[in-house]
């Protein structure tokens, strides 16, 4: 689930263009700011700063496990439970900014690919924990339960928030389900 996304290359939301043009200030190398992410990628991601503020950092996507194996993704309904990711959920929450992701369907010619964005919104945001690994910040995406308009596709999806959402989630006052009730949207399916 969610083993791939994109950030708009073109024709980008202003929310979007002030995020890479953040990123950019900061690191001049290194970070993708556009096209389709891979797993290990550094992108741009928003988490508090030591006093809290909403703040874009460079992240790597992927918890390295000790057999170099990544960890991309967590389940929202459980990560509070698994020592990987308790502390995370607790106080080391982050939003992964995204035009949007893909997902492969099976069928009897080989693997589609979809891609898959809220109605109506040409950039999201993901919910993710974040860790530190030889003091760099790495990432994981949260899922949860497809919706309806796209359990054909795959069984689960990233949790997707709107930007006030997003704000919710960075807020540690705050739970992920309050985040995801302000942010429930229609997703919609094209071919990639």
């Amino acid at each position: 689930m969610c083993g791939r996304y994109y950030i708009e290359e073109e024709d980008i939301t202003p929310e979007l263009k002030k995020i890479i043009d953040a990123i950019s200030r900061k690191h001049s190398e290194g970070v993708k700011t556009s096209g389709e992410v891979f797993p290990s990628d550094t992108v741009p991601v928003i988490a508090g700063n030591k006093s809290l503020v909403p703040s874009v950092f460079a992240m790597k996507w992927g918890y390295t496990m000790p057999n170099k194996k990544l960890i991309i993704n967590a389940r929202s309904e459980s990560a509070h439970q698994r020592a990987l990711f308790a502390d995370g959920m607790e106080r080391r929450r982050c939003v992964i900014p995204a035009s949007r992701y893909f997902e492969w369907q099976e069928s009897s010619g080989g693997k589609i690919k979809h891609g898959i964005f809220p109605n109506g919104m040409k950039m999201f945001y993901m919910a993710g924990i974040y860790r530190f690994e030889n003091d760099r910040p790495v990432f994981s995406i949260l899922t949860k339960d497809a919706n309806r308009e796209i359990r054909f596709i795959h069984e689960r999806m990233p949790v997707v928030l709107t930007s006030v959402g997003a704000a919710v989630w960075l807020d540690k006052r705050s739970t992920l389900m309050d985040a995801m009730e302000i942010s429930d949207v229609e997703m919609n399916v094209v071919n990639a």
